[in-house]
């Protein structure tokens, strides 16, 4: 459904994303993840026909984006970080409005746009002003927005940013409600996101790609120890201390009793890890390994090795 190839944004001699490869299947839910300034907004952006690549390839349902513009964008709803809706109009009225800017027929706007008040459980409120809604309210406007034309492909930008706890569950289950019916490819730096809505993730750093892969492999391929719960008999701060310059320790975290070290297991294992706090004369009374990573640590871990990396690649 969509199909990504080599595709790069320069901005000067700067490059926003990087030589992306990616891919995704009709009907799936993937999350495309990634810290602020990643190049998910760009790659997004480049997807929906709004700005233009540098170079590569972008494809929705085997079209090119660039050469058949119009075309491809009958095929996709694309909601932006700031939902782009008209607030001195009615939602019901709203609705109508998009659905005649994208092509809707005629015969077919009044099922449609009811359809999509429908999805986003915004019936009792469509004859209400959007501007007099709140944040949540607006957010399902602009989701409506994007599913009037009855899109294939779906590409939601941060939907829940900015939104109080029981507007990002509202917002959550509306998502899991239109798995199937679509393609949804969800922009998020926010890790939970994607665990609650999400089948597969791609995570981008930097504007590369660092993985990319179902949440389950990506989990059980991650699920030796990342991290050691420690106790000792004295000197905790200094051995600390000592122990967050050693290469390979991502973060120390104190608990109830003693701490516990999170580390790159492929830069540095749990034997040498042991070995270093015995070598310290702290005096190692426990050593147990944590529980098996998170997203959270995964994301973590990936994206601090990339910016290592990127520091070893500039020294040398």
């Amino acid at each position: 459904m969509i199909e990504v190839t080599q595709l790069t944004k320069k901005y000067g001699e700067r490059k926003a994303i990087d030589n992306l490869n990616f891919s995704i299947q009709a009907g799936s839910v993937v999350g495309f993840l990634g810290p602020n300034g990643a190049g998910k907004s760009t790659t997004m952006k480049i997807l929906s026909g709004y700005m233009p690549a540098t170079s590569g390839v972008a494809r929705i349902s085997d079209l090119d984006v660039f050469e058949n513009p119009l075309a491809v964008k009958s095929m996709i709803g694309y909601l932006p970080e700031v939902p782009p809706v008209y607030e001195d109009m009615y939602v019901q009225d709203y609705l109508r409005f998009v659905a005649h800017l994208k092509n809707v027929s005629s015969e077919n706007i009044v099922s449609y746009v009811g359809e999509a008040l429908e999805k986003t459980q915004l019936e009792t409120v469509k004859n209400r002003w959007v501007g007099n809604l709140s944040k949540g309210y607006k957010q399902r406007v602009g989701i409506a927005g994007a599913l009037v034309s009855k899109p294939k492909v779906l590409i939601l930008d941060e939907p829940t940013v900015g939104l109080d706890p029981n507007q990002v569950q509202e917002i959550r289950s509306l998502i899991l409600n239109l798995k199937g019916d679509h393609t949804l490819l969800i922009s998020t730096h926010i890790l939970s996101e994607v665990q609650a809505t999400c089948e597969r993730v791609i995570i981008i750093n930097e504007g590369s790609i660092v993985v990319q892969d179902t949440l389950e492999n990506l989990t059980q391929k991650n699920d030796t120890p990342k991290s050691y719960e420690v106790e000792v008999l004295r000197d905790e701060d200094k051995l600390k201390k000592n122990l967050n310059q050693l290469p390979g320790v991502i973060k120390i975290t104190p608990m109830s009793s003693g701490f516990e070290i999170h580390i790159d297991s492929e830069q540095l294992s749990g034997e040498q890890l042991s070995g270093h706090i015995v070598g310290s004369g702290s005096g190692l009374v426990g050593f147990r390994a944590g529980k098996s990573p998170g997203l959270e640590s995964i994301f973590q871990r990936l994206t601090h090795r990339k910016r290592r990396q990127d520091k070893q690649g500039a020294s040398e």
